[in-house]
């Protein structure tokens, strides 16, 4: 653990699978019994730990994994933290144009709705802003 002034590293978190998450809040997130601080994205490929924080740093390059993997993907996910927080048509469009249905609400809403499109075995991306 670093102490207080001493840098933090942040390692390039990866789980190569998706998987439910069990819990969020306390500015992460539990799955595979395992637990990730920080905002966390799930494409097909696997359970990445991602590098958003706030909405402001959702773009269409902080969701590049998921326009590479668009063959794969339905829907895609977007937990914009405690508060809904809607994109434009323009942010969504590169995503239409391969096919992929944008849903963004809060980070809960997502991750419930994220669990069960995973269970039913669809197609389902999602990129989850941690909260408090």
């Amino acid at each position: 653990m670093a102490k207080r002034g001493e840098p933090v590293f942040v390692r390039n978190a990866h789980l190569p699978q998706q998987v439910e998450i069990s819990a969020y809040g306390n500015g992460g997130f539990r799955f595979a019994d395992m637990s990730h601080r920080g905002s966390l994205l799930s494409v097909p490929s696997g359970t990445y730990g991602w590098e958003p924080s706030c909405v402001d740093d959702i773009t269409s390059d902080a969701l590049g994994r998921v326009l590479e993997e668009a063959g794969e993907i339905e829907v895609l996910l977007i937990g914009t933290g405690s508060q809904l927080q809607p994109f434009s048509d323009a942010f969504k469009a590169p995503f239409r144009e391969r096919g992929i249905m944008v849903d963004s609400m809060s980070t809960g809403a997502a991750v419930r709705t994220f669990n069960v499109l995973f269970s039913e075995k669809r197609a389902v991306a999602a990129a989850f802003l941690a909260v408090e």
